[in-house]
């Protein structure tokens, strides 16, 4: 091989290189381009996604919304939003006042124990029954069974103030009283399945529309309000009779004593 032909060799192997070398250059910037177009495609998009969680996670709930919204007042009812429930038709000054969550189980202890000695007192006209029911159970546990349980029994209270006794009755009763840490009672489903055991609302095609609508939603939410703005109310069940906080009576005897000590006789 000639000196010549070694040389243009070699010439012609560094050209080569120097092509090869350009052309993975180029391959090099193309896959950067391309990487850089991914990431701000990733980003725009996880930043778009964050933008659409925010914006949802600003948008009001359901009882936000009732909070804010016109007011139904169920039947039976007075006052602002139809926040005052008394039940009870006797001219006596004598007022007993339950302050409850539909959640609480020392609420369906009490109503158990001795609820219907207490409904009977008020229908032989010995006092006024007064009911402004909380939902304070919800925030605390987590879920709205609470505040859904006060929508329907607004929806049993437009039906008659019997109807609305019996259904909390039921509610509080052993077979349909919930755990406290479920939240069976946010289930519409589940409460006119209980309201079907009350003559007043069994295949009561009204009240179950108001149930599922959330037709007392709003009045919920007000009363849920009035609970919270009551004074001497630390726990439920709150009981006061003549507007004096009682120790929850753990049985008809101790009822019997606290309305003798109030006052309260026939």
């Amino acid at each position: 091989m000639s000196k010549r032909n070694s040389q243009a060799a070699k010439t012609a192997a560094r050209e080569r290189l120097r092509v090869e070398r350009e052309r993975e250059a180029k391959k090099a910037k193309a896959r950067r381009q391309l990487i850089v177009a991914g990431t701000v495609v990733g980003v725009l998009a996880a930043a778009g996604g964050i933008g659409f969680a925010v914006v949802q996670a600003n948008q009001p709930g359901k009882w936000e919304e009732a909070a804010k919204a016109t007011v139904v007042a169920p039947a039976n009812t007075s006052g602002k939003d139809g926040a005052t429930v008394v039940i009870g038709d006797s001219k006596t000054d004598n007022l007993v006042h339950l302050y409850e969550d539909p959640r609480c189980p020392a609420c369906a202890g009490f109503e158990q124990t001795v609820g219907e000695t207490v409904n009977k007192g008020m229908e032989d006209g010995d006092y006024k029954l007064s009911f402004t029911i909380g939902t304070f159970l919800d925030g605390n546990l987590g879920g709205e069974g609470s505040k859904n349980a006060l929508s329907a029994l607004g929806a049993a209270l437009n039906v008659g103030p019997e109807a609305f006794l019996d259904y909390k009755a039921a509610l509080y009763s052993a077979k349909y009283h919930p755990e406290e840490s479920t939240d069976d009672l946010a289930d519409d489903s589940y409460l006119i399945k209980v309201a079907d055991t009350v003559d007043a609302l069994k295949n009561n095609k009204k009240f179950q529309d108001a149930v599922e609508k959330g037709t007392y939603d709003a009045w919920a939410m007000r009363m849920s309000k009035s609970f919270d703005d009551s004074e001497g109310v630390e726990s439920t069940p709150t009981i006061k009779i003549n507007d004096k906080v009682i120790k929850n009576p753990d049985s008809v005897a101790a009822w019997q004593t606290a309305l003798k000590d109030a006052g309260v006789t026939k």
